[in-house]
């Protein structure tokens, strides 16, 4: 089986792109696949006996079977200061490029895997570098997105805004997920009825909050089904 990779994008920083790549990982193993993640990039990480961690792409780890063999397939760029990628990077004299993302998703592809799914960082455009916005992996790897959109006050526009941009950029949008991270939104129904009129992309599910991503995993399979069948 080729392997199907997704991007999953999300509408800003700290709405659950994690979280919601670990419960698709989930999904997609309980549908059948082997499913492995990926973070090509990760600010704030730890300092470890083995070198810098992110705790993202560990939880990406944790969630996947196979597990990828090295710690850089999975998190080729880590950075040690909590702030926009490029400038964590800069503070390490280093810079985000495109060949060793390239290079870890296909050693992924390779050994482990029928599905990756690659976790973006920040927003759509968040810078990685100078030159570089967070937009360059999936047009790089050529992935189709499902954007994750973190259900509170401001999500209309925001996500509306993303799903424009990534369309804009010559993407797919493969659908999005809704993710509970305000339990007292009011009117989440209402909200949830015009993103799925204003989105033109299918729900691929909606997570519940405050749950593992064992146990999210039922509301994606949509997602994962939409994974397995997905076709250029």
């Amino acid at each position: 089986m080729k392997t199907k990779g997704v991007f999953i994008a999300g509408t800003d920083t700290g709405i659950g792109k994690t979280f919601a790549a670990c419960s698709l990982l989930h999904a997609l193993r309980a549908a059948g696949l082997r499913a492995t993640g990926m973070k090509p990039v990760a600010s704030g990480c730890e300092e470890t006996p083995e070198g810098l961690r992110s705790k993202d792409a560990l939880a990406l780890i944790a969630a996947s079977d196979p597990m990828p063999e090295r710690y850089q397939h999975c998190n080729p760029f880590a950075f040690k200061a909590p702030v926009s990628p490029h400038i964590a990077a800069a503070e390490m004299d280093e810079e985000v490029t495109l060949p060793p993302i390239q290079d870890a998703y296909d050693s992924l592809a390779i050994m482990h895997g029928e599905a990756i799914v690659v976790e973006g960082v920040g927003g759509w455009l968040a810078p990685l570098s100078d030159t570089l916005r967070a937009n360059a992996i999936p047009l790089t790897l050529q992935l189709p997105v499902i954007l994750v959109v973190g259900l509170k006050l401001g999500c209309l526009n925001h996500a509306q805004l993303t799903a424009r941009a990534i369309r804009a950029d010559g993407c797919e949008l493969l659908g999005w997920i809704g993710n509970r991270i305000d339990p007292d939104m009011l009117n989440p129904k209402e909200n949830l009825v015009l993103l799925n009129r204003s989105l033109a992309a299918p729900c691929l599910g909606v997570l519940p909050h405050g749950v593992a991503p064992m146990s999210a995993a039922a509301s994606l399979r949509d997602a994962a089904d939409a994974l397995r069948d997905y076709a250029p």
